[in-house]
């Protein structure tokens, strides 16, 4: 079983930045895709970023593409969510999940974490 926590999270203003990381307990974690949800006050969960467990391949929402980079350390097993030129509607918790394969889609990740509030103020 894979337990994952993320950091990094906090209170910035509009046009700011935050990196976001997601630790893994495993050094299974070279195996896993990763993947980074958010879910905002009265909103469903969803996808935001995604990388494959060799950190080839990257997957991105169109809301944040642009501005936001997904990377992982295998050695540190560690994923990581550069978010830049933030915005109001970031504002979220923001989770990782490890899956099998790259994917959007939230049942297809087998592990989350506990996640972490990002506000973004106007």
């Amino acid at each position: 079983q894979v337990q994952l926590a993320e950091s990094g999270g906090g209170l910035v203003q509009a046009g700011g930045s935050l990196r976001l990381s997601c630790a893994a307990s495993e050094r299974t974690f070279r195996y896993y895709a990763m993947g980074w949800f958010r879910q905002g006050p009265g909103k469903e969960r969803e996808f935001v970023s995604a990388i494959s467990s060799g950190g080839g391949s990257t997957r991105y929402a169109s809301s944040v593409a642009g501005r936001f980079t997904i990377s992982r350390d295998n050695a540190k097993s560690t994923a990581y969510l550069q978010m830049n030129s933030l915005k109001p509607e970031d504002t979220a918790v923001y989770y990782c999940a490890a899956s099998g394969l790259v994917s959007t889609t939230p049942n297809q990740y087998d592990y989350w974490g506990q996640g972490t509030q990002v506000t973004v103020s106007s």
